[in-house]
């Protein structure tokens, strides 16, 4: 069994986790959530996205978060920028990383953003090209690897095909999303083997969420393939909106409570990361969904 012996985790509670609250959270809310999940070891934290406000309320001070973050060295604090301006104005306020999204499945395209998958390839095109003169990193995503919520199954070619297009865009690591949490291990095996095939297997990363509980299995079942980047949310924060009530990301604590007892390296504060969990929920006036962290507070209370 081939497995990493260090795994590089990019957090996204705060942008992905956040931007579906419906109660506004203050802005130093978000601020003190990213500093303390850098401080408990996070290499990247994913900030915020440059939306527009009348699509994602939650990310409308996208601005002031990004200008208002106290970077830490050897911390990436990436942030979502769906076109050129969302581009422009996140540069202007200090992005030095961007990502863009694109989607495995031409149903959620065409009803989510009007236009088919290559069309929404080519609207960032323009984004790369001015990053690439700018020096600044692009991340890209790819949604509904493993399940649409409106055409059920997704060919792992047609993944290959859009994670292929994004590399050769100049985006330096391309995030794999199960986006509604259907996959099992050997359907995510299929399909990082498939896009592996076109992207190399240390530029691609695995973005799980965890509706159906499968979540831990299926990052086990790629790692062992050689992903060895991981997307997930601090207390299991943001839900699966095509799936009511589920879960949505799986949760840092479980991630990496589980890499530590695999003796793989990620440079987390596992405590430090609970505590920081407890944190939000305990703003967010809700439960952390991480069952790990759940497991942590019974034992603490004896």
């Amino acid at each position: 069994m081939h497995l990493p012996g260090s795994v590089k985790i990019v957090e996204v509670g705060a942008r992905d986790g956040l931007q579906n609250e419906p109660k506004t959270i203050p802005s130093e809310v978000k601020l003190e959530l990213i500093h303390r999940l850098a401080d408990a070891g996070l290499p990247t934290v994913e900030a915020t996205a440059f939306v527009s406000p009348k699509w994602v309320p939650q990310m409308a001070d996208h601005d002031t978060v990004l200008r208002g973050i106290r970077r830490k060295t050897g911390v990436n604090y990436p942030v979502l920028t769906p076109n050129i301006k969302g581009y422009e104005n996140a540069v202007a306020a200090g992005a030095e990383e961007v990502a863009i999204f694109g989607a495995a499945s031409e149903s959620f395209s065409k009803k989510n953003i009007n236009c088919s998958i290559d069309e929404s390839l080519e609207r960032f095109a323009p984004i790369t090209e001015k990053a690439a003169a700018d020096g600044v990193r692009v991340r890209g995503y790819v949604s509904c690897v493993l399940g649409c919520p409106y055409e059920g199954d997704i060919a792992p070619a047609t993944v290959a095909h859009v994670a292929e297009t994004l590399y050769s865009m100049g985006c330096y690591e391309i995030s794999l999303g199960d986006t509604i949490g259907v996959g099992t291990p050997l359907k995510a095996q299929r399909m990082v083997d498939a896009v592996a095939e076109r992207v190399p297997m240390d530029k691609l990363a695995a973005h799980f969420h965890d509706t159906y509980g499968q979540a831990l299995a299926n990052l086990l079942a790629v790692m062992q393939l050689g992903v060895a980047t991981v997307d997930s949310s601090v207390a299991g924060l943001g839900g699966c909106p095509y799936a009511k009530g589920a879960s949505g990301n799986v949760a840092t604590e479980d991630v990496v409570y589980m890499l530590n007892g695999m003796g793989i390296k990620t440079g987390v504060d596992l405590d430090a990361l609970a505590a920081t969990g407890r944190w939000i929920c305990g703003q967010l006036g809700k439960t952390p969904a991480s069952r790990v962290a759940q497991a942590l507070a019974a034992k603490a209370a004896g």
